[in-house]
């Protein structure tokens, strides 16, 4: 598959021309990329409005994850979130603000875009309880929440941080009954195109989704794509509108030729180096003296207190055999695999596990219980209203200002506008916040 970004950025770098343009660098070498990292001159195309070297590389992307378009993202999936939510409410009706049903277990990135496009959120909770990082929904509660409602579009994400996938292809079918695209923040799974069969959103039936490239493939961090399905392609007519909206006018080229050879490495034998990951990953949980939860393909989760360590002591344990961790917490770890991860990577891993004994199960430690909290203002008002910090230990009574989240994953406990609980102070304490942000004189 052809590369034209990254060749374009290639011959300029060799031209020796005379950068009397933008960035100041003007291509000398201080960290090394420094030649390849220009901006829109002649023949480099527009990000926002292309019609020469990007728009040929999107359409190689857009062959391989099989979609109506796929548009690049130098600013994650965040910028991708933004733009699916801005076409999902775009030509309604009313002054009022369009509402939307989402999953409890959006990033904040979501938040930050309702408060930004001015949208009501209605919460799907958990069924049961469970982690933070999950929120599993059923068909038939999708089915109940739709019926005799209207919303701009259903929001959900999977993979979630713990690797759950959610059965996208039955909700789908329940929004499609009630005429609301789905969704997805599919920042952890754009690798799903390429399983066999896929198990990518667009494929079962999402109408539009966002994937981060860096977090599975072999792309710069900040590379990402937002797709839109053949079955909704109107949204392709106004996505480059909605992603210019909340992007730099200065996008990567770094990030863009990453993307652009991403296209190649997908279209070589990336199928066939997927499925022998995947095989040798398994190999490694059936072998593994400690158990693991069931995750989507690429990633090593453990509920770690089944076995008498905290998530953090399981990561410490592993970090001294050379292993880094993606998340840990109290409860569980995380470890994310790819086809780029080396036999030696692998077998450090090995190693790891193979050294770890297991103790006596930790049972006194419940799972968090997430309860609908009272809405005192839209997302909006809290998020640019007056803020002041505050201790969590002040925090009972008071409305959130900004998503109180847990990071890495960034899951909020509360949500902008919520009213503030003892049992949300408790989760505040158990995942290490201490100060949180409240609306001032409220």
């Amino acid at each position: 598959m052809k590369t034209p970004i990254y060749d374009f950025v290639r011959a300029y770098a060799e031209s020796g021309a005379a950068r009397l343009h933008m960035p100041g660098h003007k291509g000398i070498e201080y960290l090394g990329c420094e030649p390849f990292d220009i901006t829109e001159i002649g023949g480099a195309d527009v990000l926002y409005s292309p019609d020469g070297i990007i728009m040929e590389s999107e359409n190689n992307a857009t062959t391989l994850f099989g979609t109506a378009h796929t548009f690049y993202s130098t600013q994650g999936s965040t910028l991708a979130i933004q733009a699916m939510l801005t076409l999902a409410i775009n030509g309604r009706k009313g002054d009022t603000p369009p509402t939307v049903l989402a999953a409890r277990n959006v990033h904040k990135a979501f938040v930050n875009a309702a408060a930004l496009l001015d949208i009501e959120v209605d919460w799907l909770y958990p069924e049961a309880n469970s982690h933070i990082c999950m929120s599993t929904i059923s068909p038939d509660s999708l089915e109940r929440a739709l019926t005799g409602a209207r919303y701009a579009a259903v929001y959900i994400t999977s993979p979630d941080y713990l690797g759950n996938l959610a059965d996208i292809k039955s909700l789908s079918e329940v929004c499609s009954r009630h005429g609301v695209p789905l969704l997805v923040d599919n920042a952890h799974g754009a690798y799903l195109a390429f399983t066999e069969p896929s198990m990518h959103p667009i494929a079962l039936g999402a109408a539009m989704c966002a994937d981060s490239a860096h977090k599975t493939l072999p792309t710069l961090t900040g590379g990402a794509y937002l797709h839109v399905s053949k079955s909704w392609p109107q949204y392709t007519e106004g996505a480059r509108a909605a992603l210019s909206l909340f992007a730099s006018t200065s996008p990567s080229y770094l990030i863009l030729s990453s993307l652009d050879l991403t296209n190649r490495y997908l279209a070589s034998d990336y199928t066939k180096s997927l499925r022998e990951c995947i095989a040798e990953i398994e190999s490694i949980k059936r072998n593994s003296p400690v158990p693991t939860a069931k995750s989507e393909p690429l990633k090593m989760v453990f509920k770690c207190t089944d076995f008498g360590y905290t998530g953090i002591e399981f990561c410490d344990h592993l970090r001294k055999y050379g292993v880094e961790c993606e998340f840990s917490d109290d409860t569980y770890a995380v470890l994310m695999i790819t086809p780029s991860n080396t036999k030696g990577d692998l077998d450090k891993l090995r190693t790891a596990l193979s050294s770890v004994t297991p103790r006596t199960p930790i049972t006194d430690l419940a799972d968090p219980t997430l309860e609908p909290l009272e809405r005192v203002m839209s997302i909006r008002s809290a998020i640019l209203s007056q803020h002041e910090i505050i201790s969590v230990d002040n925090a009972v009574g008071r409305i959130a200002a900004t998503p109180a989240v847990s990071c890495p994953p960034a899951i909020p406990i509360v949500i902008s506008g919520e009213r503030i609980t003892e049992n949300a102070v408790a989760l505040f304490k158990r995942y290490g916040i201490e100060k949180i942000e409240a609306v001032k004189n409220a």
